[in-house]
């Protein structure tokens, strides 16, 4: 009998990716601490909240489940840049990325009770010149309040993406070739319409 999927995530847009993908899930959210560690390095940041959300949720089943976590993080240079805590550190954000590349890296960890794998999508996005009265208004169209970087991609945000390098669906939040091949890893079927 083939275990549960559960989406440690209340993300819309990781449920809607894997829908598309006609994976049968439940999601439940994983309450963790999203503290950046003294040194540690982006690529080593996504992929522990990643896990971290996986085992939090795999801890709290007795059932026998299959948990699928993600991380996106936005960087530029070596500083992350997480979800904004005020239009000020919004505004700052997106003035930080005006006119340059930045790095957007996504990791996906999926997780059972025998079995942990790991993978880490980085992609690069380029911003157009931006100014504050542009960031302004975009904060008050409520997007980028929960963005990491203060931006979505796939939203308003996309306004301000010159080009991409890279994976889109991973800097939405969810890598969909690199996770199908995961689930297939995992025998959790795709494509179950």
């Amino acid at each position: 009998m083939q275990n549960t999927l559960v989406l440690a995530s209340s993300s819309p847009r990781r449920k809607k990716i894997l829908i598309d993908l006609g994976v049968s899930f439940e999601a439940q959210g994983a309450d963790i601490d999203e503290s950046l560690r003294s040194g540690e390095l982006a690529t080593d940041y996504v992929q522990r909240l990643a896990r971290e959300k996986c085992q939090r949720i795999l801890s709290l089943s007795a059932r026998d489940i299959t948990v699928l976590g993600s991380d996106t993080s936005v960087v530029i240079g070596q500083q992350i840049l997480g979800k904004p805590e005020s239009e000020q550190q919004a505004v700052d954000m997106l003035m930080s990325l005006s006119g340059k590349w930045h790095t957007v890296m996504t990791a996906v960890a999926l997780v059972n009770r025998d079995k942990l794998r790991q993978i880490v999508v980085s992609s690069e996005v380029e911003f157009c010149q931006l100014d504050e009265q542009m960031c302004r208004s975009y904060w008050m169209t409520g997007e980028p309040a929960d963005k990491a970087g203060s931006y979505a991609i796939q939203g308003v945000g996309a306004r301000f993406v010159k080009q991409i390098r890279g994976s889109y669906s991973a800097i939405v939040g969810l890598p969909v070739v690199e996770t199908a091949d995961l689930l297939l890893e995992f025998n959790i079927p795709i494509w179950n319409f």
